[in-house]
């Protein structure tokens, strides 16, 4: 809870009143005493209390008139009735009508204190589930598409990795978004209105990349006419993305180990060192730890760079998301090309949820765009989806199996363990993790009735509000 709560006690009895006021005198809560019911509605229009205590017999209105005046915001105040004994009937008419609970006359300050402190920790835990809920109900976030859960949490990733300076590495198959993960992390960091510079070090010669990335001088070497400067020049006061780090050169990577340690670096052809100030994002396809184990990838670069780990998810594992994705790009082709594609049908939905997606989104984005281009129809069927290998639903081709299977051959092959690390760390996720899906899954499915959600998940809920609030302070 706050550290101190307002509370609105609506009490015609001055001597009743204080002795109210007495019994919460150790309790943390600022109290406004009103003997009206007149009163107590301008006060509610001032401000909106964490919890009132209401008289129902008030001299110029029934404490029930006051709760069928309260807006739908202030109904997110609990609100104690208090009645005399003889009288539980119209306490429970109060009940019907939007009271939280009731306290019968004459009551002691334990029992008031702990209605009171019941009602004002289910408030603050119903705000918890609320705010919970719509930060993890994002159907689209900086680029991305997906409501899907594992998708809530690469966004809740971006933006604890955006709030640090701390390289990122991105890891994830071709096509799930890297270089989008990246621009997220820029776009949602304090370096936002910096540059954000990518560059993709599988696309660049190895003759060249170093001069991409630092720069060079005129007469560096040949066809070096004029002085140039290089991505991480450019890049000073933003971010650097590095795309493909594993595809670089490893005579160039003791380099770049030396600019991640110092932030300095020499171009092409100069003996003058220049300092930039710079984030360092990269990225890959390949499993980092394998290509360490193999020599390809220095170990001492990889565990400068890899301080926050971002894996994206393949859309195979992503659920309705494909559907989500697909409708988004079928609306998008059918304006460009001026069709009239609304939706998938049944079989065609079916046919895209089934297939595997070896090449992920870029995949699915070509195949949408393919069948807006080659068909005129309302609706999508599974006939005029072009998926190679006839859509099966690993979505795997046989060479895509082969090169895994030797990927993960050679990971087991050099951990003594059997299963590399960067494998085992894909697999086996932590328990804090499913068991935070888990729960907030329940809650969304029960429509953020949490006490329904522990009945389905067999635990009592007091377990899921403590476990709540838990999540919430550790985001803070």
């Amino acid at each position: 809870m706050a550290d101190r709560s307002k509370i609105l006690l609506v009490e015609d009895t001055p001597a009743l009143a204080r002795t109210y006021c007495g019994y919460l005198r150790n309790e943390p809560v600022d109290i406004e005493h009103v003997e009206t019911g007149q009163a107590a509605l301008d006060a509610l229009q001032r401000s909106v209390p964490d919890a009132m205590l209401l008289d129902l017999k008030l001299p110029d209105m029934n404490g029930l008139d006051i709760l069928g005046n309260l807006t739908p915001e202030l109904r997110a105040c609990p609100v104690i009735v208090i009645t005399a004994h003889g009288s539980v009937n119209t306490a429970v008419e109060a009940m019907q009508a939007g009271a939280a609970d009731f306290l019968v006359k004459p009551f002691n300050a334990e029992r008031l204190k702990v209605t009171l402190r019941n009602q004002l920790e289910k408030r603050e835990l119903t705000e918890i589930v609320k705010t919970f809920e719509e930060t993890t109900s994002r159907p689209e976030f900086e680029g991305f598409l997906g409501s899907s859960l594992i998708m809530q949490s690469v966004y809740h990733a971006i933006q604890s990795a955006a709030a640090s300076e701390a390289t990122v590495f991105i890891t994830g198959e071709s096509g799930t978004g890297k270089e989008v993960c990246a621009a997220a992390v820029h776009n949602r960091s304090k370096r936002r209105n910096g540059p954000f510079v990518p560059i993709n070090c599988a696309a660049i010669p190895a003759d060249l990349i170093e001069s991409e990335i630092f720069g060079h001088v005129k007469g560096a070497f040949t066809g070096a006419i004029a002085n140039r400067k290089g991505a991480a020049e450019t890049a000073d006061g933003g971010t650097l993305f590095l795309d493909e780090i594993c595809e670089m050169d490893v005579s160039l990577q003791s380099k770049l180990l030396r600019f991640v340690q110092t932030g300095s670096f020499t171009k092409v052809g100069s003996s003058t060192p220049q300092t930039v100030d710079i984030r360092i994002i990269c990225a890959t396809n390949r499993d980092p730890l394998t290509e360490v184990q193999a020599g390809r990838f220095r170990e001492d670069l990889y565990y400068r760079l890899h301080v926050i780990p971002l894996a994206l998810p393949p859309l195979r594992e992503r659920g309705d998301d494909v559907l989500e994705i697909g409708r988004h790009y079928l609306t998008a082709y059918s304006d460009q090309e001026a069709k009239i594609f609304t939706d998938f049908d049944a079989d065609g939905a079916a046919a895209l949820l089934a297939y595997g997606w070896p090449g992920n989104v870029r995949q699915l984005q070509n195949v949408i765009h393919q069948t807006v281009v080659m068909h005129d129809a309302d609706t999508v069927a599974a006939s005029m989806l072009t998926l190679p290998n006839g859509g099966p639903p690993t979505g795997r081709s046989a060479a895509t199996d082969t090169t895994d299977r030797s990927q993960s051959e050679d990971a087991t092959r050099s951990a003594p363990g059997g299963a590399g690390l960067e494998e085992l760390a894909k697999t086996i996720r932590p328990l804090d993790d499913v068991e935070r899906e888990t729960i907030t899954h329940a809650i969304r499915l029960c429509g953020g009735d949490v006490r329904k959600a522990a009945v389905f998940l067999g635990i009592a809920p007091a377990t899921v509000y403590r476990k709540l609030k838990k999540w919430k302070l550790d985001e803070h």
